[in-house]
């Protein structure tokens, strides 16, 4: 037997039969979880002890990675979190509306995995127990970068590999399992409720029936459709600058059941877009024993979804790519998605911004998928609201604090994204001068990084936003892209193993070592 008690009183208002041990939501029937979810809120609204302890509710609006994430930092400090999503959430893993590009390949970076592992001890474990992979982000999946395969070997950058469905499941089963935490389903957010200059609530609708529900804090994870420019301006405040980066990417994605001679035994591969060959890919293993293949391309170019035109597309982008989806049996019909613009709301820049009120995830800033930054930002995010809520210090308002903690989390990825971008031909606006100087840097450190398994995995540290991009520059790399490179031109392209499409074993070469000038004493 499971009990739910409340976590001020300890009155019991709910038992059920234990299906899952450990979880205070243990069943999957939603309609014994919405009713438990009612109860709670009914007692939370009379519970006399809650009320001594002076009760602190927060809001959480979309039931996203972001906002689950968001929800299990405010667990810590709130005596109740209310997450409310306009979704019907599924009890079985399955994509849903409220996330249209969760049928499509979706990265967990190794820094997004770490962060998981803290906030959720034992989810990794679990997943890679429900049957996600996990592993070495350069022993066990082939990086084309810049043209060629960066080098291969053990980076100590460890990946998992799972379907975002799959992932966004186990981590709401925790989050509503937290006994301070409610999920409310089918509620759309309408507006926000203020007085004296902090905002007090959100307007909630269910149907054409609308109402407040109040709070000390509310928290706008909503997404990409995110309408708080909006609201802002209802309630007198102006509204954000906003950076865009016009990318029109259009990716196409199909699954195949996976075999294990499939890509040389391999987990993955990644193909990234070059202004040469604008087109990129990523081909995924995932849980049952699948492939997730996307291919995605930039300014209208679409690739076909049907079968045979999808195989040929993906063989141009890599061979191997395309030899392994023509002969892997498609277990679906292939999906489209469309991702217009890179999109950052300057919220941090703001000369007002109304106290009781945080923003996170793609509202803040939306990232091109391609990359796969998105659930990593958010993370990081939420841990940076954490140390906000913990500083006691309170030198200024909490939304000034979050902000201020998040601009150099968004900026590394912003930075890592947009310039790749940028290269593309076809997308607009002026490069600056000094991020094309940058920019050739950094082809030519992806050149050398072809043979070198050092700027590799520093290379990788920076996608996985272990790093920042600046430490590309540090001087023990720029010796070694300097000594690999030549200042115009491309490195020669590493040969390959026709049989297996794997880089050929280099030829040996004395290895360059940086000599340090002793420095000068006056």
């Amino acid at each position: 037997m499971q009990t739910y008690r409340c976590q001020h009183c300890g009155q019991v208002l709910a038992a059920f039969v234990s299906f899952a041990p450990g979880l205070a939501l243990p069943f999957s029937n939603q309609a014994a979880q919405t009713q438990v979810q009612a109860r709670r809120e009914q007692h939370a609204e009379r519970c006399p002890a809650a009320g001594k302890r002076g009760r602190r509710t927060a809001v959480v609006i979309g039931a996203s990675m972001a906002g689950l994430l968001t929800a299990r930092v405010l667990s810590e400090t709130y005596d109740h979190v209310r997450i409310i999503d306009r979704d019907r959430l599924p009890d079985e893993i399955r994509p849903r509306g409220g996330v249209p590009q969760g049928a499509h390949t979706h990265g967990l970076l190794a820094r997004g995995r770490e962060v998981l592992d803290e906030l959720f001890p034992g989810l990794v474990e679990d997943l890679v127990s429900a049957g996600a992979l996990a592993g070495d982000l350069q022993a066990d999946v082939r990086w084309n970068i810049g043209g060629g395969d960066l080098k291969r070997g053990t980076s100590g950058l460890e990946g998992i590999m799972l379907g975002r469905p799959m992932l966004e499941h186990h981590v709401r089963e925790r989050v509503a399992a937290l006994p301070n935490v409610t999920i409310a389903q089918g509620l759309r957010a309408t507006g926000l409720t203020c007085r004296g200059g902090r905002v007090r609530g959100v307007m909630v609708a269910n149907g054409s029936a609308e109402r407040p529900v109040a709070a000390e804090l509310v928290v706008d994870a909503s997404g990409r459709t995110s309408r708080l420019p909006d609201w802002l301006g209802e309630l007198g405040y102006e509204e954000p600058e906003v950076e865009r980066v016009q990318v029109d990417v259009s990716y196409t994605t199909r699954t195949f059941a996976r075999t294990p001679t499939d890509l040389g035994g391999q987990n993955g591969l990644i193909v990234a877009a070059t202004p040469e060959a604008p087109v990129g890919a990523a081909m995924l293993r995932q849980e049952n024993e699948r492939w997730i293949v996307s291919i995605g391309a930039y300014h209208g170019d679409v690739a076909p979804r049907e079968l045979p035109a999808f195989a040929e597309r993906a063989a141009e982008v890599d061979d191997g790519l395309g030899a392994t989806v023509r002969s892997a049996t498609p277990l679906d019909d292939g999906a489209y998605f469309r991702f217009p613009a890179s999109v950052r709301h300057r919220y941090d820049a703001m000369r007002a911004f109304p106290d009781g009120l945080l923003v996170t995830g793609d509202a803040v800033c939306s990232f091109n998928p391609v990359f796969g930054q998105g659930m990593t930002v958010a993370a990081l995010e939420a841990l940076a609201l954490r140390d906000c809520l913990r500083d006691t210090g309170r030198r200024r308002g909490l939304a000034d604090r979050y902000f201020a903690a998040i601009r150099p989390i968004i900026d590394g990825a912003w930075q890592t994204s947009v310039s790749a971008d940028q290269q593309i031909p076809g997308t607009p606006g002026r490069v600056p001068r000094g991020a094309r100087l940058i920019n050739r840097y950094v082809a030519r450190f992806q050149r050398a990084a072809h043979s070198d398994q050092g700027l590799a995995v520093a290379f990788l540290r920076v996608m996985n936003l272990m790093e920042p991009p600046a430490s590309l520059l540090r001087p023990r790399y720029l010796v070694k892209v300097i000594a690999r490179t030549p200042a115009s031109g491309r490195a020669e392209k590493p040969l390959r193993d026709p049989a297996t499409n794997q880089p050929a074993a280099p030829t040996d070469r004395p290895e360059i070592r940086a000599v340090r000038t002793p420095e000068r004493t006056s």
